[in-house]
C-alpha cells in the first residue's frame, strides 16, 4: 500500500537574508527541514508526502520545490500564492510546469484573508485554475463553507480539497466538529474533497482516537474513500507518526483494505495528477 502524506510543512529559519513577514507563530520553535522530514517518514513508512510551504513564512515555495527537485520520488508541492498580488494573475496557466509543483493551496481562515472568499477577491484565481486543470487546497472554517460551495458549483471543472475536514481551529472533539453538517453538504459536488489531516490535534483522546470514529463514519459515508485523504500536518501531531498511521491502518474496524489503499496515498495522487509509482 501507497502512503501519501497529503499535507506536512517544512521550513527554515527567520534570517535577515530570508525573513518571515509578520504572521503568526510556526508550529515548532526550531526549523524543520527537508532532511528531518525524509527522517521522520523512513522510520514510519511513509512513501511520499505534499509538502504545503507553511504561511508563517510568506508567499514562497523555494524549501518545496527543492526538496521536489532532489527527491521528487519522495516531495511534491502544493504552493502558495499572494492571490491579491496583480503580478499572481496568469501565474496558473504555467504553474504546473515548476518541477514537482502540483497546485495551489490557500489559508483563508485568519483575518483579512477570509475576504478573499466573501468578496469575491479569489474569484479571478478559481476561474485561471479551472481553466489550466491546477487543483486548490484550502483551510477554512465551516462558517465559510457556503462560499467554497459556490466555487464548486460555479467551476465544476475545478478540484478543491478541504483541509482539516474545515474544523474550527483550536477547538476539540465535538466543539471542533460542532460544524461537520456543513461539511458533509459539500460531499454532492464531486469536484471536492476532504483531508483528513491533523485529525489528532481536534480531540482531547489519545491513541488511538476511537473519539474521532463516528465523525470519520458520517465523512467517509458522505465522501466515499476515493475523496478523502490522509495526512497528518506532521509538526502538530500530539503522537508518533506511526500512530497517525496506525490509527487508520489498523484501528478503524469498518475500513477494508481497498479503503485504506485510496485513503492513504492512492487517492490523493490520483486527485492531484501525482503520478503513482
Amino acid at each position: 500500500m501507497l502512503i501519501t502524506d497529503a499535507q506536512v510543512h517544512i521550513w527554515a529559519a527567520s534570517t535577515p537574508e530570508r525573513p518571515w513577514p509578520a504572521r503568526h507563530e510556526p508550529h515548532r520553535p526550531q526549523p524543520f527541514s527537508k532532511d528531518d522530514l525524509l527522517r521522520e517518514m523512513n522510520a514510519a513508512g511513509v512513501d511520499r508526502t505534499v509538502i504545503v510551504p507553511p504561511s508563517w513564512e510568506g508567499d514562497r515555495n523555494d524549501l518545496g520545490l527543492e526538496a521536489a527537485r532532489l527527491h521528487p520520488d519522495r516531495f511534491a508541492v502544493m504552493g502558495l500564492l499572494d492571490v491579491q498580488a496583480p503580478e499572481s494573475r496568469g501565474l496558473m496557466a504555467t504553474w504546473r510546469r515548476q518541477p514537482g509543483m502540483l497546485g495551489v493551496r490557500l489559508a483563508l481562515r485568519r483575518g483579512a484573508f477570509r475576504l478573499l472568499l466573501s468578496e469575491g477577491r479569489a474569484d479571478w484565481l478559481w476561474a485561471e485554475a479551472e481553466k489550466a486543470g491546477v487543483p486548490i487546497m484550502v483551510i477554512i472554517d465551516p462558517d465559510q463553507i457556503h462560499f467554497m460551495d459556490r466555487v464548486a458549483e460555479r467551476h465544476p471543472q475545478l478540484k478543491l480539497a478541504m483541509d482539516h475536514l474545515c474544523l474550527y481551529g483550536g477547538a476539540k472533539d465535538e466543539e471542533a466538529f460542532s460544524g461537520l453538517d456543513k461539511l458533509l453538504g459539500l460531499a454532492r459536488r464531486p469536484n471536492v474533497a476532504v483531508k483528513a489531516t491533523s485529525l489528532p490535534t481536534y480531540t482531547s483522546d489519545t491513541y488511538p482516537f476511537r473519539r474521532l470514529q463516528p465523525y470519520l463514519r458520517r465523512v467517509y459515508d458522505a465522501f466515499g474513500p476515493k475523496r478523502i485523504f490522509w495526512g497528518t500536518d506532521l509538526t502538530r501531531l500530539p503522537c508518533t507518526y506511526r500512530q497517525a498511521i496506525t490509527m487508520f491502518t489498523e484501528e478503524i474496524p469498518w475500513l477494508t483494505a481497498e479503503d485504506k489503499e485510496w485513503i492513504m496515498g492512492r487517492g490523493v495522487c490520483e486527485w492531484l495528477g501525482w503520478k503513482l509509482p
